[in-house]
């Protein structure tokens, strides 16, 4: 698949996906928005994918939405921006829901809608180096990105708000320490770390992950009782319907070491 604004690379059945306007900041314009849906919906489409990684070429993860193509579109700025942010909400929702783990490479600072795409990943790991800032307010506009959902259930409401209203630049070590990261790496060693983990994930039970995502994802909307009907249908439909789930169950009965082959 070739793109304009992103690079996508195979690695075996893990899919890196890298934002590639580094000399714009990776920052968001309406050709990114259109290639993350159509890269995002190959990656839930496509069964032999099983990882999925994002990160950013360059010094920067992404400086968030493009700003000098927002403004260019004079009175049509709403509008360029409605659908942009249209996009970007289209490709959140199908990384978040597809069963492959996503998994976030934080390479540098993440502002803006990096920071909302940055923490938008099943598991999360920041270079060094990388910065954390919502910036948004600062340009006038209210979060978009999925931010106003995965940010307070990472950090809480007060703190949420904070980043929000006061723009604090976290360091990776803070972005850790508040839970918004999942590891803190050397710079050179982000993507090695996140590699051995997305070949981990991919050997492993597809299916169940994605199902796992989606429970997750919507269980700060439903009832206790609602909640626990919808694991019960997940865990007995991957037994019903896929094939890893009762060869796992017959080699753990075994004590045999079970594999996994998404499907």
């Amino acid at each position: 698949m070739n793109f304009e604004t992103l690079k996508f690379e195979r690695d075996g059945a893990v899919a890196i996906i890298t934002l590639n306007r580094p000399d714009a900041a990776n920052s968001l314009n309406v050709k990114m928005s259109e290639e993350l849906v159509k890269v995002a919906t190959h990656c839930d489409s496509n069964p032999d994918i099983r990882c999925v990684v994002f990160t950013g070429a360059g010094k920067m993860f992404s400086a968030g939405g493009d700003l000098v193509s927002f403004s260019a579109q004079g009175e049509a700025m709403g509008e360029y921006m409605r659908y942009a942010t249209t996009g970007l909400h289209a490709a959140i929702s199908r990384f978040t829901r597809m069963n492959a783990p996503f998994l976030v490479a934080v390479n540098g600072v993440a502002a803006g809608a990096g920071f909302s795409m940055a923490i938008t990943g099943d598991m999360i790991f920041a270079a060094e180096s990388a910065k954390f800032t919502m910036a948004y307010t600062r340009a006038g506009v209210s979060p978009d990105g999925s931010a106003s959902y995965f940010l307070p259930r990472l950090v809480g409401h007060t703190r949420a708000m904070q980043l929000i209203l006061m723009n604090d630049l976290l360091t990776a070590q803070q972005a850790k320490e508040w839970g918004l990261v999942n590891e803190v790496v050397a710079d050179d060693q982000l993507m090695p770390r996140v590699m051995e983990v997305a070949h981990q994930l991919a050997k492993g039970a597809t299916l169940a992950y994605g199902e796992a995502k989606r429970l997750v994802a919507d269980s700060f909307s439903n009832t206790i009782e609602t909640q626990m009907e919808m694991e019960t249908r997940a865990i007995s439909g991957l037994v019903r319907y896929t094939e890893d789930a009762p060869n796992a169950i017959r080699a753990f009965a075994n004590k045999q070491k079970a594999e996994f082959k998404g499907r």
